[in-house]
């Protein structure tokens, strides 16, 4: 009985282990819509047996991040397309709930949490300067979820990573065509000096525009792929 306890916890942990690693995958934005993830390949980058990966997998195709492969199980899962409209409701839902995170966030910041995001910040722009997409997006999801954390309302943090895996994979496919755009505003620089200062509202504000006005441009750029349209 003992040593059956032991193999459960062993494979608990491993389970865990490939569910965290593929949540922070999407999260960043490293799978593409309509990428297949094989099973046999996760299992061999993580080190660990396909049964655990297996079972990660089904949770996030359960909870509607995946969908099934062809072939059953045994056939993996892959990344959904997404849709223009369903982007923009994405984009509603993250101005209201990642505003109001970052307004509570203002509460409680810390001289390390703010060189913590001055770090990312700068981590993100020479990403972005290097060209190095996923290193960038990477830094991205670290700076945002970094503000939030600071909000110590942890369901709220929950169904904002919700909303991230959906639209995760979308950064990846727009994120050449988008990077101009992001030069023109700098809404994370403006986010980090409110809550340096303590500004809820300013913080709030910042991020709201940081989020609408990149789902905007981003929503078009959608658009314009589904329609075969090159520029936009």
């Amino acid at each position: 009985m003992e040593s059956s306890g032991l193999k459960q916890i062993e494979k608990v942990t491993l389970w865990d282990r490939a569910y965290a690693e593929l949540r922070s995958a999407l999260l960043a934005g490293r799978f593409a819509p309509g990428q297949r993830i094989l099973l046999r390949e996760v299992a061999g980058a993580l080190g660990i047996s396909l049964t655990p990966v297996r079972d990660a997998v089904n949770h996030l195709i359960a909870e509607r991040v995946l969908e099934r492969g062809t072939g059953g199980q045994g056939g993996g899962a892959i990344v959904p397309e997404i849709d223009p409209d369903h982007f923009r409701q994405l984009t509603l839902m993250r101005t209201e709930l990642e505003s109001r995170a970052a307004f509570e966030a203002a509460a409680n910041v810390t001289p390390q949490a703010i060189a913590s995001l001055r770090d990312a910040l700068a981590r993100m722009t020479g990403h972005m300067q290097r060209e190095r997409r996923d290193d960038y997006l990477e830094m991205h999801r670290r700076f945002h979820f970094g503000i939030y954390a600071l909000a110590d309302m942890p369901l709220l943090q929950d169904t904002i990573e919700t909303l991230w895996l959906r639209c995760g994979p979308v950064l990846n496919v727009v994120l050449p065509e988008y990077v101009p755009y992001l030069k023109k505003t700098d809404y994370h620089a403006a986010a980090l000096d409110a809550l340096s200062r303590q500004d809820a509202q300013a913080v709030a504000e910042a991020i709201r525009r940081d989020i609408a006005d990149a789902g905007e441009y981003i929503y078009q750029l959608l658009r314009n792929r589904q329609q075969g349209t090159v520029t936009v």
